[in-house]
Parts: C-alpha cells; structure tokens; sequence
C-alpha cells in the first residue's frame, strides 16, 4: 500500500495527476463479512468477523473449517497456519523497522493508549514514537480518537484500529511456545476463556457500524454528521466517565451504551445511561440500548412506553434491509 501511494501515486511519479480514478479498498463490515460464514449462529458470525478485521482472505480462510472455533485454531494457532505469521509479514513488507512497529503496536495491546505512555513502554523519545504512530495510522493498523467534541489534540488516545492485529498481538505471542510444540488445544484453554473480554471492544465497533448503515438508509430518528465515543470528567456527577457511542446532528444526539456480554441488558443500565447523558440536556437525546444476550422482561416493557428509547438485540443487528 505504501509503496502504491508513495511511488506510484506519489508527487515525484509520472503518474501524478494522470490518473483517472483511484480506489482505496477498505474492509468490509461485520454485516459484510457474516456472508462468510452462512451456517453459523450469529454470535460466531460477529467473532469472525472480530478475529479477520474484515479482510475477505482472512474471512475466506477462517471459514473453511468445519466451525469458526476450529477456522481460528487453524489459521492463528498452528505453525503453518495463514495468520501465524501474517502481522509481522506485512510490517517487513511496508516498514524499514518492522520490529520497532511491533513494539509499539504490543504497547498499545498492553493498554498503554497516550503518546507518553507508548514511548516509555518502548523506551523511545515522543517525538519518534509520533512518527511510529502517524505511519501506522496511514496503514489503517492504528488509529487515534478524540473524544467527542473536544478540541485538544493531546487528549487524544490510541488504539489497535484493526481487529486481526488486536486479536494476533493478544492471544499469539503469549502461545509461541506451545504453537512450536504442535500443542492442538490453545483456543479452547487460552483464548476461548477471554474471548468475551476481547469482544466488547469489536461490538461497540460492529454497534457504531450497524448505526452507519441504518444513517445512510435514513433509518433514525435524524441524520447524524459526526459518531464516535465520550470520556472524560461529567459536570454533573464531577466523575470520570464514559459513552459508549454518541452519534450526533447540530441540536440532537443519540447516545448509546453497547454490552457484549452474556447475562441481559437491564432497567439500571438505561437509568446509568441517561445519568450519563444529563450534560447534554439542551440537546434531543435518543437512546440506543445494544446487548448481545437479550433484555430484560422489564427493560422491554419499558421500551414500549419510551419513545426516546431504542433496543437493539443480537438478531436487530442482521435486519438492516
């Protein structure tokens, strides 16, 4: 890809400014990618899509065994395998200091998420490691995000924007050994146990992408501009806090709380939700309540009475058309 942007794209090319179109192949969605795997339950059709970050070649070959669980084992955790080696082999191949990448892109794994932070982890000046962090954003591997509707740059934190590479730099380093030593149970006794940890951050993604989708087919309450997440410290409960998802216009906001695990979404979790959003009072607030497992009887109930409040369950997300 660099070399596509830098030399044959590039300003010093002879092809700058001949060109007549260009594309910029981007992953596909969780929606896309569950086309893969057309007889699995949805709960493995989203994990799939978390482990391949959305490449249709990783998806390709995760789905060919007989099960996701088994595709995964097979393509991460054996010595042949596709993926065993895949991030390394595309930082040697884009990169002149491969090792250092990984470095820093294992920091941020290892919950280092502020430039400070990654450079001292990696025993590297700030300014350099900005360079590191700019170059493997322009990969579309990093990516640094602002809290909605701050202004301050250095208030920004990192994160592993490609999921197969938050999946790889987790679980594969730390099962080097047993890989080499044709262990064949790695998935289920070291991955499987903290795959729903590593899950809740690919659902507020598979969330955020579901809201995309319905905004473009104007299928909410309003058309938003702008999506992403909230931290920070709320003036009404002088707390830290965070929001999962606000998705916003000029005057209205839908705000969202995303929850993967495996137990139903309940009424405490909208009344925390809407104590959350109290500081944006001068704006119309929708709510959007996303759970993997379900909702409570009484959560439901409450649906049907509050038109400021959506539910989205696990089968809402696969009803887009």
């Amino acid at each position: 890809m660099s070399f596509m942007e830098n030399q044959v794209l590039g300003y010093q090319s002879p092809l700058y400014g001949r060109r007549t179109t260009q594309y910029k192949i981007a992953p596909l969605d969780y929606y896309n990618s569950a086309e893969f795997f057309t007889g699995a339950s949805l709960q493995d059709k989203l994990l799939g899509y978390a482990v391949t970050g959305g490449i249709p070649q990783y998806l390709n070959t995760v789905s060919q065994a007989a099960t996701i669980e088994a595709g995964i084992e097979s393509a991460y955790f054996t010595k042949n395998g596709f993926l065993y080696e895949e991030p390394q082999n595309l930082l040697r191949q884009e990169l002149r200091e491969p090792a250092m990448y990984n470095a820093n892109i294992t920091a941020i794994a290892c919950g280092a998420t502020r430039l400070n932070e990654i450079a001292a982890t990696v025993r590297e000046p700030g300014s350099k490691t900005a360079k590191y962090m700019k170059n493997l954003i322009d990969l579309g591997i990093i990516e640094k995000e602002m809290s909605m509707f701050s202004e301050s740059e250095r208030k920004g934190i990192y994160f592993i924007r490609d999921s197969m590479y938050r999946f790889w730099h987790r679980f594969v380093p730390p099962t080097t050994t047993l890989i080499e030593n044709d262990y064949e149970h790695i998935y289920e006794n070291k991955v499987k146990p903290f795959v729903p940890d590593f899950m809740g951050r690919a659902f507020e993604t598979i969330c955020r992408q579901y809201l995309l989708r319905l905004n473009v087919k104007d299928g909410l309450p309003f058309l938003f501009d702008t999506i992403g997440r909230w931290w920070g410290g709320s003036p009404i409960t002088r707390q830290e806090t965070e929001i999962d998802i606000i998705a916003a216009s000029r005057d209205k906001l839908i705000i969202g709380e995303c929850k993967g695990q495996n137990e139903e979404m309940g009424q405490r979790v909208y009344r925390d939700l809407r104590n959350k959003a109290a500081m944006f009072a001068d704006k119309e607030t929708y709510y959007y309540l996303f759970s993997k497992s379900g909702f409570t009887a009484g959560l439901i109930e409450e649906a049907t009475r509050d038109e400021w409040l959506r539910l989205v369950g696990l089968g809402d997300l696969f009803k887009l058309h």
